[in-house]
């Protein structure tokens, strides 16, 4: 009764209790690699105000995500949960899916919305959007939302730089184009590249203005489209970076950040929000130059390992977050349990949550609360289960597999589809203080790594007795009817979609 009077208090009238709530942004990439921004040790990436934030805030060296492709792990971003817990798997959402995260998950921004928080969501959703709409941010507890509701690879498209320079190919032919969503309605259909940062910037910025005039306090969720493939840029930002494409895209990231900044800084708000910035999976290796770098970790985006789940990831909030950096562990699925926290809301005790709260990490700088870390790989399954567990510095690997999302030029056999899937028993271990790379198994027979191992294998045994796997939402398939439209049942099926008339292919750029 006292948490419902407090949030209907905060919402009318901005009571003291309401404005000490702090402000939350969460800054979130696509595909960026754990080795790609300067602050991280790239050498020729340039990213002057996510260097700020770095200079100012806490830089994690052992971040991850939940899965190393995009719909899982952003899963659990929102709910807090592993996605094997949640149906989130194996794979993605498509631009067609039926399915998508089911509506009694609770997500951050629904706790979140009933304290008072005014939600807000700017970008790439990717959890489903369905045939009737029925699972687009708007119906997960954000007030508002701008943005393509998954990977921009997932539409047909054409020109990606400025002057009309063409993408590296043109995408999903059979698809309707990128629509740009304005809360539950398509704004523009196909979306424009050379502007899209400049849309979702505004939309963010305007937000935070909104929100500090009412006195409100504020959520949101800044889901960049940078830098996944196909990269794009502003005539700002073409040809800005001597990484060529990929930093061009990263530039034009790393701008849409200082506006985020400045918005709050020019509202007067800095005091008050906390603000994180992390990435869904690692980079994808695929894409060769245009694609990302994960540094010292092997492989990347698809796989279990440290490349492809390990992220970079900062926190920043002047004068309660000491600037540095920390070696605990922690993760994307901690964010729930910790955005909670931070605004004085209940966790929900109804459901197993996984995540652990950052607080003593943040504020206290004390350890982690977190003893291991689960890995589930982009094809999870019930019957195979967790590949992979951190604990402490060790890991130890059940199955390792390849993916496709590898290039047949890239050096390590490990990481590409050839490489198959492949059961450890005894699993590998490794030590990643020692060994971040993953190149060098340790000897299980001998002491102390088979004690090591026993420990680790009571840990996923008892864990693996917690989880009861959901039916697979994405397995649900796909269907035209959920493909989004700006304008249902037109012809011809799907060129028609567009809210402005349709570039031939006379004027295309190929």
């Amino acid at each position: 009764m006292e948490f419902k009077l407090l949030t209907l208090l905060c919402v009318f009238i901005h009571t003291v209790n309401c404005d000490d709530k702090p402000n939350i942004v969460l800054l979130f990439a696509d595909d960026l690699g754990w080795g790609d921004l300067a602050s991280y040790g790239h050498p020729t990436s340039t990213s002057p105000n996510m260097d700020k934030m770095a200079k100012e805030g806490l830089r994690f060296m052992n971040f991850y995500s939940s899965n190393p492709v995009c719909s899982p792990s952003r899963s659990s971003l929102m709910t807090g949960r592993y996605p094997s817990r949640t149906g989130i798997y194996p794979g993605v959402f498509n631009c067609g899916s039926v399915g998508g995260l089911p509506l009694n998950e609770t997500t951050v921004a629904a706790q979140l919305k009933k304290a008072g928080y005014g939600t807000a969501i700017v970008g790439k959703w990717h959890l489903g959007v369905g045939e009737n709409q029925q699972y687009l941010p708007t119906k997960h507890g954000f007030d508002h939302y701008t943005g393509i509701p998954y990977s921009h690879d997932m539409c047909p498209y054409y020109v990606c730089f400025y002057p009309n320079q063409s993408c590296f190919d043109h995408g999903r032919q059979g698809d309707t184009p990128c629509p740009v969503f304005q809360d539950e309605k398509i704004m523009q259909q196909p979306a424009d590249f050379l502007t899209l940062s400049e849309t979702y910037s505004t939309a963010a910025t305007s937000f935070i203005h909104q929100m500090a005039d009412k006195k409100q306090p504020f959520f949101l969720y800044m889901a960049f489209q940078h830098t996944h493939h196909p990269q794009f840029a502003s005539k700002m930002f073409t040809n800005s970076s001597i990484r060529g494409m990929f930093g061009d895209a990263l530039n034009e990231l790393d701008w849409q950040v200082g506006q985020i900044f400045d918005a709050i800084n020019e509202a007067g708000v800095s005091q008050n929000t906390f603000v994180f910035f992390t990435s869904d999976n690692g980079p994808s290796l695929v894409r060769e130059v245009r694609g990302g770098n994960a540094g010292p970790l092997r492989c990347g985006k698809g796989t279990t390992y440290e490349g492809g789940m390990r992220e970079p990831a900062i926190a920043w909030w002047p004068g309660k977050i000491k600037p540095g950096k920390t070696l605990e562990l922690a993760a994307t699925v901690d964010l729930f349990p910790t955005f909670l926290k931070l605004a004085d809301v209940p966790i929900p005790t109804d459901r197993v949550i996984d995540g652990v709260d950052m607080s003593p990490i943040l504020f206290e700088n004390e350890m982690s609360q977190r003893e291991y870390y689960i890995y589930y790989p982009s094809g999870a399954s019930p019957e195979k289960g967790v590949y992979a567990i951190r604990h402490k510095e060790y890991k130890a690997h059940y199955y390792t597999s390849g993916t496709g999302l590898y290039s047949a030029h890239y050096p390590d056999a490990a990481c590409k589809a050839s490489a198959g899937t492949v059961k450890h028993d005894p699993p590998l271990l490794f030590n990643l203080n020692y060994d971040p790379g993953e190149l060098n198994p340790l000897n299980t027979t001998e002491s102390p790594y088979n004690e090591i191992v026993k420990t680790i294998n009571k840990i996923k045994e008892k864990f693996e007795a917690t989880v009861v796997w959901a039916e697979s939402e994405i397995r649900k398939g796909d269907n035209n009817t959920a493909k989004p439209c700006a304008k249902p049942g037109c012809t011809p099926f799907p060129h028609c979609c567009t809210t402005t008339p349709s570039m031939s292919k006379t004027t295309r750029v190929l």
